[in-house]
């Protein structure tokens, strides 16, 4: 009986760290989520697009989880799911691209630096362009 009752205890002892350990996560992507939603607020998601042109006058990038944000002007957005790696940028890292072309297009390699020790802190694979416009 006490070897059955053992790994029983265990088990159950296990699902409860492993119960535990996944929330800080949850409440995490809930932040994250409630932050994106926060900066497309008044945007509509369109078509998705393979390419972007990167010639835009004052544009901006911003990292939210996973979704790198190209904010072209108060009316453009283009979103970008990387499915993670180029979190960096969130916390000031740049974001660092190998281009031959003016257009950043699905499938893409980027990597994140820091600016202050100059060492490479992720990657990631850029995925399609979801452009967020105002109505």
């Amino acid at each position: 009986m006490r070897m059955i009752l053992i790994p029983l205890i265990a088990a159950t002892l296990g699902a409860g760290a492993v119960a535990i350990a996944q929330s800080p996560s949850n409440d995490r992507a809930a932040a994250n989520e409630a932050a994106f939603q926060k900066e497309v607020q008044g945007l509509t998601p369109g078509k998705p697009t393979d390419c972007i042109d990167t010639r835009f006058n004052r544009a901006s990038l911003k990292a939210i989880g996973p979704r790198l944000i190209y904010r072209v002007g108060p009316k453009l957005a283009y979103v970008n799911d990387t499915g993670g790696g180029c979190e960096g940028v969130a916390r000031g890292d740049a974001l660092v691209t190998r281009q031959f072309t003016s257009q950043l297009c699905r499938g893409d390699i980027a990597r994140t630096v820091d600016m202050t020790s100059r060492v490479n802190t992720g990657s990631c694979a850029l995925g399609s362009f979801i452009p967020y416009q105002a109505n």
